[in-house]
């Protein structure tokens, strides 16, 4: 389904999008049209700057539009095949103060993703989620599980020919804009002696961008796939802070965030396989 058909990706500009955009761009045969839609002009500028020069077979379209539009998305959505639905509202503490922003965006525009994707006789959804979906504690994660529901229940109501949705739930992205990695780097860089640190004994998932497409692409080949998510590694706050060198205040954990990440219930980041310090240094070296 990925070769030779036509893809377009909401949030197309953001971390995931450009780098999935890429990978499609790799294939020996790449889709007929890859279409980028997302509504901050300045990044959607810098990301064809990137990929254009990528574009072999001039497969790159750009469209300026939001997902809470649903009359601008229908129209987007004309002669698509495939959509990867990724635009969302996704930090925490935002979220915490914005609810109602996050609920326009994360749930009605899912809920515009879906009734779009309907009338445009697209062949298939997938929607990315998080695994603060799972027995969620704040906004932003209630959010995601509400979208969850709905595109995995659209099925119900998709008729013969209509699209297959699937959602795909996965962790952060190690290294991706404003997570602790290079938030952390950032603030040493600045002369800052020590960093803050919610919980030295938080856990989270540990996954890299390449994986986080791969599962998706994955999700686009499998007919059968509804509901899917990785098994990931974890690894500890504490160790990661002694794994960069670096000195840590406790500042507590927020009521919105949990110590410990959950991909489903019964995997949780406790449970899965702990990262060493030394495997965490590895990662840091090789960036």
């Amino acid at each position: 389904m990925l070769e030779e058909g036509n893809i377009l990706i909401t949030g197309g500009a953001g971390a995931f999008g450009s780098a999935f955009a890429r990978y499609l761009l790799s294939m020996e045969r790449p889709p007929k049209r890859i279409v980028i839609y997302s509504r901050g002009e300045y990044r959607q500028f810098q990301v064809s700057q990137e990929l254009k020069p990528l574009d072999k077979q001039e497969s790159l379209r750009f469209m300026i539009g939001d997902v809470r539009d649903r009359w601008r998305l229908r129209r987007a959505l004309e002669g698509i095949d495939v959509v990867v639905h990724a635009a969302a509202l996704k930090r925490i503490e935002v979220g915490q103060y914005n609810p109602m922003e996050v609920k326009k965006t994360n749930v009605d525009g899912a809920e515009n993703v879906i009734e779009a994707a309907q009338d445009a006789g697209v062949k298939k959804v997938i929607a990315l989620s998080t695994d603060k979906a799972c027995e969620p504690v704040s906004p932003y994660g209630l959010s995601k599980a509400l979208a969850e529901c709905l595109f995995i229940n659209a099925n119900n109501t998709r008729g013969w020919d209509g699209p297959i949705y699937s959602v795909c739930r996965y962790g952060n992205v190690w290294g991706s804009t404003g997570s602790v990695v290079p938030l952390w780097k950032k603030m040493i860089a600045e002369g800052a002696e020590t960093v803050p640190i919610t919980d030295p004994d938080c856990t989270r998932f540990f996954m890299r961008m390449e994986e986080a497409v791969t599962l998706v692409a994955g999700a686009i080949e499998d007919v059968q796939a509804v509901n899917c998510f990785p098994v990931l590694p974890a690894y500890r706050l504490g160790d990661l802070a002694e794994a960069m060198g670096v000195k840590t205040h406790t500042i507590g954990l927020p009521h919105y965030e949990k110590q410990h990440e959950s991909m489903a219930r019964g995997f949780d980041s406790e449970q899965a396989r702990r990262m060493s310090v030394e495997e965490l240094r590895e990662v840091l070296a090789n960036g």
